[in-house]
């Protein structure tokens, strides 16, 4: 399946929202880096959801028929990066994501609006 990368983006956030990831926000990266289009960062509250939420990820996607290129930080499971080309996924735990707070090292970068993606709690 070709999408193009807003959509793919937009594909991750609806399923990292579905699966109940906290603080989802996307980072057009695309005119500030080579790495991609976009970021996708999202936390969750434990190791447990953290794995969850990128094996439902990659799941979902390899339904669709698209793998990552890598994906790194299973094993401890407090920062999983899943590069899908065009799209970095950063799942955190809601800790770790505090510490290395990538929004403040990307604060250049645009914030997606991705309100009409999510659903209210």
């Amino acid at each position: 399946m070709n999408l193009t990368p807003e959509e793919l983006m937009r594909e991750i956030v609806t399923v990292l929202d579905r699966k109940k990831a906290l603080d989802i926000t996307a980072l057009k990266i695309k005119d500030l880096s080579t790495i991609g289009d976009y970021f996708v960062i999202s936390s969750g509250s434990s190791n447990t959801q953290v794995k969850a939420l990128a094996e439902e990820v990659e799941d979902h996607l390899s339904k669709m028929g698209l793998e990552p290129k890598r994906v790194e930080g299973y094993q401890s499971a407090l920062w999983i990066l899943m590069d899908y080309y065009d799209v970095v996924v950063h799942i955190f735990y809601k800790e770790t994501r505090e510490f290395y707070s990538i929004e403040r090292l990307w604060s250049d970068a645009p914030r997606i609006d991705i309100d009409d993606l999510l659903t209210a709690d």
